[in-house]
């Protein structure tokens, strides 16, 4: 897959203040600090960034590379945001504390708003900051920062320590939460929102409650709690908390029952070969339908065609040519699209668009364009899925776009080793977990991988692989995660020679079924026909089978 075949696929820096917090009022003596610790989730060892805010949704937890226990957080700088983290917390007034955190990465700032700082301008490796700083006579909270420089990649931290008096003379909670409402649901989470509290200082925090039990943490008024159960009723409320620990009153209930579905998943089942417009002899859709029995298509290539404006393949105009004639006759016959952004090569939208809002406008122009139910975003090589920004900017868009659009599901398709996801797969389900992007499908590719000449088998162990990954991740049992698999393979001959051959399909469809997996794909329409010798082209498979005899295959792929 790293040919055509595989898919149509300042220096500015500045330092900041260094001078310590101005004192208020009258002046005394600074308190002495204490050795102990006054942030929470210092080592991100919950595996989350909670009571931590990161800008642009840029930040994430990551189990690779560490500086102490098994987890750190990882803040994918981009040329238009530094990926700053914070967490506000509770101090004493005209106190003196030691801030330090390990960091690794180009020009890391550790530091306290309004406040000192330090950097480093790079670290291969982790190294330690440490900057001290005295509250002000009034002071009683302080906000902690680390962030990265722009354009400057993806930073660590780690270990971020405090040292000082906690605890505050803040003993005021602020107001309840109101206006908590659920804003869509699977068969397995539901989000929800909720009207800001207000506190005499600030709110640092809002805490979701499943029932009596703390489902998670978040710094804005919205949420989504995931590993939920089908055709299942919850409760939820919501409170606030301050840097001082105070915490409100519940807000009103909402009461929610999960959709239901196979195996805890979101009920969202696909057979849908790709179909391309742009290349490779492109067959007559109802003729393939009428044949086969396949009513779903996987069209490509949603592109940039300048200035974040999506065409197809970054050339074709989004309406009124080829494509949507074939959409048309899709429908006509009884079936439906699922358009895919992004692929191997060309200008990507993902890359491009220079923001996640600016992405996800785009997204939705297709969304209009077509009234979609689903959405893929084919994320490959090294400037989107290779990149971690645009990996963020991706995840967040998506994320939009389903909170503005009922019912839409999300699917990501990405490549994969003989054994599951490869660190920047693992990196990209990590990050999709962390800002709650509730993303419906992870697609793997399980060709191109160098695997050999054994196809069902290192398909299955990558598929394996890749349920062990989002259960260690969303905390989902086997069946939930099965339910959010999708395996796209390559029919015939892959760019690396490997041989899918119909016989194999038929297994690989077979073991999905049994597993209840989501989504059954492959590349592509085009390309099946038989033409057994012809080697690896655009409108053949390059062996011997019967017109259409994969798609045949895909068609009875149920879930």
């Amino acid at each position: 897959m790293r040919n055509s075949l595989r898919r149509s696929r300042r220096r500015i820096f500045a330092l900041l203040g260094s001078a310590a917090l101005a004192l208020a009022g009258a002046i005394a003596l600074p308190g002495t600090a204490q050795a102990a610790n006054v942030l929470s989730n210092p080592g991100f060892e919950s595996g989350s960034l909670s009571p931590w805010s990161c800008s642009g949704n840029l930040g994430s937890v990551v189990s690779s590379p560490v500086h102490g226990g098994s987890k750190a957080l990882a803040g994918a700088a981009s040329s238009s945001d530094n990926a700053q983290c914070t967490q506000t917390v509770a101090v004493q007034p005209n106190s003196t504390y030691s801030l330090s955190g390990w960091v690794r990465g180009s020009y890391v700032y550790l530091g306290v708003t309004g406040g000192a700082s330090t950097w480093t301008t790079s670290a291969s490796q982790y190294s330690q900051l440490t900057v001290s700083f005295t509250t002000g006579a009034s002071q009683t909270s302080a906000q902690i920062y680390v962030h990265g420089w722009y354009a400057q990649g993806t930073y660590y931290a780690d270990d971020i320590s405090l040292d000082g008096p906690g605890g505050s003379s803040d003993t005021q909670a602020p107001t309840a939460p109101t206006n908590l409402t659920s804003t869509g649901k699977t068969s397995s989470s539901v989000s929800l929102s909720w009207s800001a509290a207000t506190d005499n200082v600030g709110v640092a925090a809002y805490d979701v409650y499943r029932g009596s039990t703390l489902a998670t943490s978040v710094s804005g008024t919205s949420a989504t709690v995931s590993g939920l159960s089908a055709s299942t009723a919850y409760t939820f409320t919501v409170k606030a908390r301050d840097a001082a620990g105070n915490v409100s009153a519940a807000s009103n209930s909402v009461s929610v029952t999960t959709s239901a579905g196979t195996g805890g998943g979101t009920g969202f089942k696909q057979a849908a070969p790709y179909l391309y417009e742009g290349w490779g002899d492109p067959p007559n859709p109802a003729t393939v339908m009428n044949a086969t029995g396949i009513k779903n298509f996987t069209m490509a290539f949603v592109l940039d065609s300048g200035g974040c404006t999506p065409a197809w393949d970054g050339s074709r105009a989004l309406t009124g040519g080829a494509d949507q004639t074939a959409i048309n006759q899709i429908r006509a016959a009884g079936g439906d699209v699922t358009p895919s952004f992004g692929g191997w090569q060309g200008s990507k939208l993902g890359a491009n668009c220079s923001s996640a809002s600016a992405l996800a406008g785009a997204i939705q122009k297709v969304i209009d364009a077509y009234g979609l139910k689903s959405v893929d975003m084919d994320i490959e090589n090294t400037d989107e899925f290779e990149n971690e920004a645009v990996q963020a900017k991706i995840l967040t868009a998506l994320k939009t776009v389903k909170a503005n659009n009922a019912g839409l599901k999300t699917i990501v398709t990405f490549g994969t080793s003989t054994t599951g996801p490869t660190y920047y797969g693992n990196r990209l389900i990590e990050q999709a977990q962390s800002i709650g992007a509730d993303i419906d499908v992870f697609t793997i590719m399980p060709f191109d991988f160098g695997g050999g000449s054994d196809m069902y088998g290192n398909t299955v162990a990558a598929a394996e692989g890749l349920k062990t990954k989002l259960k260690s991740t969303f905390g989902w049992d086997d069946a939930t995660a099965y339910a959010h698999i999708g395996i796209s393979g390559m029919n015939g001959l892959s760019d690396q020679q490997e041989n899918t051959t119909p016989a194999i399909w038929t297994q690989i469809r077979d073991w999905g079924n049994s597993h209840h997996i989501a989504r059954l794909a492959f590349w592509a329409a085009n390309r099946d026909r038989g033409c057994a010798g012809g080697g690896v082209v655009s409108n053949c498979s390059g062996i011997s089978q019967s017109d259409w005899q994969f798609t045949s295959i895909t068609a009875g792929f149920t879930g």
